[in-house]
């Protein structure tokens, strides 16, 4: 009887964690290129009943998560500006990242980013910039392509074994076409070499003449949360006034590293 009840109890828990699962799909359906979702589009999309879709779309709205349109259909509600608000005062990447990407850029023109690794994205987080002669496409909230640019780059270049190969079985041909590696084992070795220096400098590979310098932000665990990154143009960039930001670059990352780890920081 003890054995049937727990059984039960496990079946039930693994019905609401695909429920929980399932309602969280409809989120991840709002994305730059498809902000607005009919009904009709999101069952189509999901594969979900209607009594289903209409129960889960009742709980994300009376959370504030997804609002309904009148012939227009649902789009990301309130809360997420602020839970945005919320996350700007309590995310120690950007409440200790954001003095030490100000103070760059007024010692570099340019524009900084903090970014974070996400599921299998590279988002920006934080933006500050001095430069107006250069303008990144690439603002809070919005994702970075995860293989093209110093920022992203240095992300890969420190994830786990694990998590690096996951993205080469689905990147694999982009990987191969900026230069990493025809192979997993060519792309690893490429990763460790960006990985002993330290920091990793791109050339127009996300906006045409400008160089980006990136170096990892690090949790107490060695594990890569993010990368703290400046961008700036390529035209009249000497030998020296390169290795002047990489050294700027690498000790404000490094700060910022070792201010959030346990105990420290924010």
């Amino acid at each position: 009887m003890k054995g049937g009840t727990t059984k039960r109890r496990k079946a039930a828990a693994g019905a609401r964690r695909s429920s929980l699962e399932k309602m969280l799909d409809i989120l991840d359906l709002f994305e730059e290129e498809h902000l607005r979702w009919t009904p009709e589009q999101m069952m189509s999309r999901l594969g979900c009943p209607r009594s289903t879709l209409y129960r889960y779309l009742r709980v994300l709205a009376n959370a504030g998560l997804v609002t309904a349109l009148p012939d227009i259909g649902y789009t990301l509600g309130p809360r997420i500006a602020e839970l945005d608000y919320e996350m700007r005062s309590s995310d120690p990447l950007i409440t200790n990242g954001r003095p030490l990407l100000q103070a760059l850029v007024k010692e570099i023109a340019g524009v900084g980013l903090l970014c974070r690794f996400y599921k299998d994205r590279v988002l920006c987080v934080h933006q500050e910039a001095s430069a107006s002669g250069i303008r990144s496409g690439y603002e809070r909230g919005r994702a970075m392509p995860v293989a093209r640019g110093a920022a992203s780059r240095i992300i890969l270049a420190h994830l786990k074994p694990a998590q690096l190969r996951q993205l080469y079985d689905s990147r694999s041909r982009e990987f191969s076409l900026i230069g990493m590696g025809k192979t997993l084992d060519e792309t690893q070795e490429y990763l460790r070499q960006i990985r002993k220096q330290g920091y990793c400098m791109s050339r127009g590979e996300v906006t045409q003449g400008v160089i980006g310098i990136a170096a990892p932000v690090l949790d107490s665990e060695g594990a890569v949360i993010g990368s703290l990154s400046i961008t700036v143009p390529e035209a009249g960039v000497s030998e020296r006034r390169r290795h002047f930001m990489i050294d700027r670059i690498i000790f404000s990352a490094r700060v910022l590293t070792h201010s959030m780890r346990r105990g420290d920081g924010a």
